[in-house]
């Protein structure tokens, strides 16, 4: 009787007691509006903040996000500071050598932002130029392509812009919702800056970055952005954030 009382004791205990959902950090260099960024209540938000917050909820994990410099964000994750990182990482060949990645989860072109009295409708006409971008993103490797240009490199994209906007460099190049969002949103600069032209260079896509070999995280984010995808949250998230012009 008392080993019985026991079992069924430990089994109303175990009913109670909530299964908590396994906690996934992210890194994220929140200086990338729309898609990270600190709000004015000093909250990490944005697009993809959103979006792996309705992943965890599809699938079952808790998301939480860590701030880190986009220049040690990478060496942070292979010394295991973090699990993932969530912060605008374009997939390609070079990344995918020393880590993982999910199910891109957004496709991004390079823009090219200019003073609005600029006549420059390519990367092209910017030869002699100076063009800023930020470091080691794919908008700085577009700059560093191109013939006859300049490079300046910042550790965040908003330092690019504000040079830009007085006059210190020629233009900035990045992903196109952060130049949509600098050029064409920001009460500061919008009238001021324009987006002269989209940079073709085939396609690119975010994805989360993860350690090699972290099946276990990598297969719930996937099971997440999936679910995201399949339910349309995906494009309520773009219509919040980006305007649903993609």
């Amino acid at each position: 009787m008392v080993k019985k009382l026991v079992l069924s004791l430990a089994l109303v205990a175990m009913t109670a007691s909530p299964t908590l959902a396994k906690t996934i950090v992210f890194a994220t260099d929140a200086t990338w509006p729309p898609m990270e960024f600190v709000n004015a209540d000093k909250q990490i938000t944005g697009y993809a903040i959103d979006y792996m917050k309705a992943a965890g909820k599809e699938a079952g994990f808790t998301p939480e996000f860590k701030a880190v410099a986009w220049d040690g964000i990478f060496a942070g994750l292979a010394a295991g500071k973090y699990n993932a990182i969530c912060s605008s990482v374009s997939i390609t060949d070079e990344r995918k050598n020393t880590m993982d990645f999910s199910t891109p989860y957004f496709k991004v072109r390079q823009a090219l932002v200019v003073p609005v009295k600029s006549e420059a409708k390519c990367i092209e006409d910017m030869k002699g130029k100076t063009l800023g971008a930020q470091i080691s993103t794919t908008g700085h490797f577009a700059v560093k392509k191109a013939e006859g240009v300049k490079d300046k490199s910042y550790d965040e994209v908003g330092l690019a812009f504000e040079d830009l906007y007085n006059g210190r460099i020629d233009g900035v190049v990045c992903d196109d919702p952060v130049a949509a969002q600098y050029a064409l949103q920001n009460d500061k600069y919008k009238g001021a800056l324009k987006i002269a032209c989209i940079i073709e260079a085939g396609d690119e896509y975010y994805g989360i970055a993860l350690q090699k070999g972290n099946k276990e995280d990598l297969e719930l984010i996937d099971k997440g952005i999936k679910a995201v995808q399949e339910k349309g949250i995906d494009k309520q998230l773009l219509a919040k954030w980006i305007g649903g012009g993609k």
